[in-house]
């Protein structure tokens, strides 16, 4: 049985990222990978500019018994006319500070007299101008391959007016669950069937991540069965993924199957919740299968499938920011697997962050994963005493 730590490190070393590469404006990139750097050719910003509403003025010459003539009037988007000795232009934020000024006093800090103001607060040179190239200087590298884009790498891709962005194509991921016992939302349940949440959870997850998702539904616990929806995932998907079925019982037959047809390279990892988790290989697709309990799946696919598909997506960053929080609790008893469990943090009344554990632990509590704020990680052989430093996963850091 492999650690989580040897688990993971294997199956980054086999994540083989995506090469082909598609062109993709830049409005439409959220959750993509970049597959080139991207260099400026333009500074930004281009000319110091005022940070804000009020007179670009020299600032020796304001004195507080001296009137500023205002001389002109410069907003955004226009360029002003060099600033003449012993006078004031009426400046607005973004605009460029006209040649002669040195510094932007705020509206608040001047009284206007007539078609003058005086200044009452005296200024230093230099003061809320935003000089130009401050942010990006021209030849600089501003995204580099391998960044999955978010909201702050769009906007700015197109402060230096990149229109689009060249993107590893979306990998795709084919799933499909293994039981007789599941049923579809929407549709009524006979004695021993449950609805088949893990669907969902998968489709939320994979989606998430920006791939696309090949939904193959519910399987019947048979061999024959599970074996056609392998072979049909495999000629579809870069990624196939399961739940249920991974484990030693009678009608699993996921790892059987796997193993007719492909590879079955590693099984079990030494953690709770999720000991029966696998990985091989079918044809040219990577195959992964999680354990079938809802909060077992949705545990190792954050912890082990995300940052393998990441890898796969040709990202660079696939592992998650962790912290250091107090425990509000007590882990007396030293486990042989290592824990994974559902915490919310809460403030205390020293301003500390505690993590504080769900009621239930069961894997099979879906409810602890929407209550919770991420995982409390507990090593093997550890105990927790209450105030004591554990690290905490945050949930943000796992789910897309």
């Amino acid at each position: 049985m492999l650690s989580a730590d040897q688990l993971l490190n294997e199956l980054l070393a086999r994540a083989r990222g995506v090469t082909e590469v598609e062109h993709v404006a830049t409005e439409a990139v959220l959750g993509r990978v970049l597959a080139a750097d991207q260099v400026s050719a333009i500074t930004v910003p281009p000319l110091d500019n005022s940070a804000m509403d009020g007179y670009a003025v020299r600032a020796a010459e304001c004195l507080s018994d001296v009137v500023l003539p205002v001389s002109q009037r410069i907003a955004a988007g226009q360029v002003g006319q060099a600033l003449q000795p012993g006078s004031a232009a009426r400046i607005f934020t973004g605009a460029p500070v006209p040649s002669g000024a040195d510094t932007v006093v705020m509206q608040e800090h001047c009284t206007v007299q007539g078609e003058g103001i005086t200044v009452n607060q005296a200024p230093k040179a230099g003061d809320n101008i935003r000089r130009a190239g401050e942010d990006i200087q021209r030849g600089d590298v501003i995204l580099a391959t391998g960044t999955r884009l978010g909201a702050a790498e769009m906007g700015l891709a197109a402060s230096v007016g990149l229109a689009g962005l060249p993107v590893f194509r979306r990998l795709k991921v084919a799933s499909f669950s293994t039981g007789d016992e599941l049923v579809q939302p929407g549709m009524p349940l006979a004695a021993g069937q449950i609805y088949n949440s893990n669907r969902y959870a998968l489709a939320g997850l994979v989606q998430g991540l920006g791939c696309d998702w090949i939904d193959l539904g519910a399987v019947p616990d048979t061999l024959t069965d599970t074996i056609d929806a392998l072979q049909r995932a495999a000629q579809q998907a870069d990624v196939v993924i399961t739940s249920g079925g991974v484990s030693v019982g009678e009608e699993d037959h996921v790892k059987a199957a796997v193993s007719q047809l492909g590879t079955l390279d590693m099984w079990k990892v030494a953690m709770k919740p999720g000991k029966p988790l696998a990985y091989g290989r079918i044809g040219t697709a990577d195959f992964i299968g999680l354990p079938g309990n809802p909060v077992s799946t949705f545990a190792t696919f954050c912890l082990f499938a995300r940052p393998f598909l990441l890898a796969r997506m040709g990202a660079t960053s696939v592992l998650p920011t962790t912290y250091q929080v107090r425990a509000g609790f007590d882990w007396p008893k030293a486990r042989e697997r290592r824990e994974f469990l559902r915490a919310r943090l809460v403030n205390t009344d020293d301003g500390s962050l505690q993590a504080e554990l769900f009621r239930n632990q069961s894997s099979g509590v879906l409810t602890s994963a929407v209550w919770a704020d991420g995982f409390v990680d507990i090593d093997i052989g550890h105990t927790v005493q209450r105030g004591a430093p554990v690290r905490f996963i945050p949930f943000a850091e796992v789910l897309g």
